[in-house]
């Protein structure tokens, strides 16, 4: 349908049916997370609320037992944010942004510090991991130098008991090779995965859509779609979007029930705008910019109409 013309109300039935927020489904945890293109945990509870609201069956402990069994990985990526994502995707997701975010951590550094310099202290950590997980103190006393920005230039992945509900500070490190196996991953699949995931979860849509979730440039995302085999189409302002062939457009008035999403979840940033999801007068109570923070909201008919909090072991809606 390469002259079809979607409408902010199809393209936002189009974001809920991907995120599973129209109807809760009996997607396995990693399936689900794989879905909806990872979730942002910064806040790790915000794993947990996010699954309950897309899965009918969903029981707490069944992500932290995913975490521990290693079938689920946090990590640093998309953005530089914690993501949840499925260890059978984390090279994909891990190369895919890692250029991007070694070039900008260097401009931002305007010359104080050299690669090599960089592959050196990364190596005293990676001796340092070698033996196992270790928390971010006992990196800080036993690797040199240690700062966080080494993530950059070692892959890590946090580890369960940190990041979970019961332990909320993920400050437990692993080297990745350890902890879901070694690389067998190049750029250029990286980043066909990463045109592929965003659109599956969050299409149609334009590539610097892709590139403002992914945190990359556009260039070599549209290198990447060029790659692979895409369907056309146009808002209806005229303006082209992506989109995965024969992937699911609903009817404009399929009904969308109330549904709570978590602090940071991932639909409500700048790159799902055209969706309509969060009226742009809600934007700035949504997420404080000056200190990075963001309020769990929830939605009536497709659109943040509130937000909510817990208090004394009740739900507070605003």
């Amino acid at each position: 349908m390469p002259d079809r013309r979607l409408a902010a109300t199809d393209l936002n039935r189009a974001l809920l049916d991907r995120q599973l927020l129209l109807a809760r489904s009996e997607l396995s945890i990693p399936a689900a997370i794989g879905q909806v293109g990872g979730l942002q945990t910064q806040y790790a509870p915000s794993g947990y609320v996010g699954l309950w609201t897309r899965l009918a069956s969903f029981q707490r402990d069944q992500l932290t037992a995913a975490l521990q069994d290693r079938t689920v990985v946090q990590a640093t990526l998309m953005r530089g944010t914690i993501h949840l994502v499925p260890a059978s995707d984390y090279w994909l997701y891990a190369i895919g942004v890692r250029r991007a975010r070694r070039e900008w951590w260097l401009r931002a550094q305007r010359g104080q510090v050299t690669e090599v310099e960089l592959e050196r202290r990364a190596e005293e950590m990676r001796v340092a991991l070698a033996s196992g997980p270790r928390s971010v103190r006992e990196l800080g006393s036993m690797a040199k130098g240690f700062v966080g920005n080494l993530g950059l230039w070692v892959d890590l992945v946090r580890v369960p008991p940190s990041g979970t509900w019961q332990r909320r500070r993920a400050d437990i490190l692993a080297l990745a090779e350890d902890w879901v196996g070694p690389c067998q991953v190049t750029e250029e699949p990286a980043m066909e995965h990463m045109v592929r995931a965003y659109l599956r979860a969050f299409g149609p849509a334009p590539v610097r859509d892709i590139a403002t979730w992914a945190g990359v440039p556009t260039a070599p995302l549209e290198a990447a779609a060029a790659r692979i085999p895409l369907e056309r189409l146009h808002d209806e302002l005229g303006r082209p979007l992506l989109d995965l062939p024969g992937a699911p457009l609903p009817r404009t008035d399929a009904p969308a029930p109330v549904r709570f999403l978590p602090h940071w979840d991932a639909n409500l940033l700048v790159h799902a705008r055209r969706t309509g999801i969060l009226p742009e007068e809600h934007r700035s109570r949504v997420f404080h910019v000056r200190n990075p923070f963001s309020v769990g909201t929830y939605l009536v008919d497709g659109r943040v109409a509130g937000a909510w909090s817990v208090k004394d072991r009740r739900v507070v809606l605003d």
